[in-house]
């Protein structure tokens, strides 16, 4: 597979995969049924195990890696922040106002995360 296409394919998973963040944050803060909905449990995992092989073919083809690139450890970091923000906000948290902090917490990070990978800096808005 070339290096555009898994480019594209993981820039879809990670369109995909915010927009399906974005979507159960708001079914969270609806309290609807649908959030407990198989596809919803499942479907999330699939696509962010396409964007992590994704992410990793791309690092080792382009022999770009974190820690060896500041924007990459960064992007790393981000991402740690997003997934344990996330889990807090959809599922751990017990109180709303805490999940919505949560949520809002998250979705920065995601925005953090993509704005680096944009600009391939660690401080992208500066």
């Amino acid at each position: 597979m070339s290096y555009l296409a898994v480019k594209y394919l993981h820039v879809g998973c990670v369109v995909l995969s915010g927009l399906g963040f974005a979507l159960r944050g708001f079914w969270m803060l609806r309290s609807s049924p649908l959030l407990q909905a198989r596809l919803t449990r499942r479907l999330p995992h699939l696509l962010d195990s396409l964007l992590l092989g994704s992410a990793l073919w791309l690092a080792w083809t382009s022999g770009q890696y974190p820690l060896a690139q500041d924007w990459l450890s960064a992007k790393l970091g981000g991402l740690l922040v997003y997934i344990v923000c996330g889990a807090l906000a959809l599922k751990r948290c017990r109180h709303r106002n805490g999940r919505i902090l949560f949520l809002f917490l998250a979705v920065l990070a995601y925005a953090y995360i993509v704005s680096v990978a944009l600009t391939r800096q660690v401080l992208p808005w500066l």
